[in-house]
């Protein structure tokens, strides 16, 4: 097999012409830098996470994978690769956010309001929103209006991806919230397969592509308990170290508390104990 991309967290190497093997590392990146310490396992909990959301998802809109498990993989790999399609990806990321948080609240208080109305920190809105971000060779994606996203992609491509992404919001944030997760947002990418179909690609709703909080925490008003790297990210916040390059390393009290938060995220979602 051929390298060709040593992402952030994950390996992704040819197997055919029409297909790849992508492995998840136990790298951890935050504001779109990736961190000198690893957590370990993190790697095969965000290919368990993401394999149970591309399953339980399939009927909503086809996916990469082609196999979650392929055989007669060193072990140091099981768990963590799958077999997927290679796809045509579209340069965005498309983000939905179901609660005030994160750039969305920093948003709201440079305005004072969110399109004419008032909020409290991390409040449902009434309806999830869209906003999507071109990615860009720096690595640090753009923020962009669904004007633009309609000029580039077509009105009718960008309006179908959108309505696709609210229904897997939608569907998957009702189906966590019985597990005792809050999905307050989260992104997807989408690509084209060799047929020219829209398929979603990259990960989906795991703690690195997502905001989770525990519902049994969760209060309007305050930033809820999470499981995702809202954790690292607090961490880098309060030391000023968000996107410092090269990335700092972590505490190991950082680190445990890391890989415990991903481990209970796999299990409360998935319903199982051990990857």
């Amino acid at each position: 097999m051929r390298k060709l991309i040593s992402g952030k967290v994950r390996e992704v190497y040819e197997v055919s012409e029409n297909q790849l093997a992508i492995v998840a590392t136990d790298r951890i990146s935050a504001f779109d830098v990736i961190l000198g310490s690893v957590v370990k396992d993190k790697g095969i909990a965000l290919t368990q996470i993401s394999n149970f959301w591309f399953d339980f998802t399939r009927n909503i809109v086809p996916n990469h994978i082609l196999s979650a498990a392929p055989a007669g993989l060193p072990e140091e790999y099981e768990k963590r690769t799958v077999l997927v399609k290679k796809l045509k990806m579209l340069p965005y990321e498309f983000i939905v956010r179901g609660y005030m948080f994160g750039s969305l609240w920093k948003e709201y208080q440079a305005a004072g309001n969110y399109h004419g109305n008032m909020y409290q920190l991390a409040e449902k809105l009434p309806e999830p929103v869209l906003t999507p971000a071109a990615k860009n060779s720096a690595g640090h994606d753009e923020n962009i209006s669904m004007e633009r996203l309609r000029r580039e992609l077509g009105v009718e491509e960008a309006e179908r991806i959108c309505r696709i992404c609210l229904r897997l919001y939608e569907t998957c944030a009702a189906h966590a919230l019985k597990k005792g997760v809050v999905i307050a947002d989260t992104k997807f990418e989408f690509g084209y397969d060799e047929k020219g179909v829209l398929t979603l690609g990259d990960e989906i709703f795991t703690p690195d592509s997502s905001r989770f909080w525990a519902a049994e925490e969760y209060r309007v008003g305050i930033s809820p308990q999470s499981f995702d790297k809202q954790f690292v990210r607090d961490w880098l916040t309060e030391r000023e170290l968000d996107g410092v390059e090269p990335g700092p390393e972590l505490p190991e009290e950082v680190i445990r508390k890391t890989q415990a938060i991903y481990k209970e995220c796999f299990q409360r979602l998935t319903g199982r104990k051990e990857y």
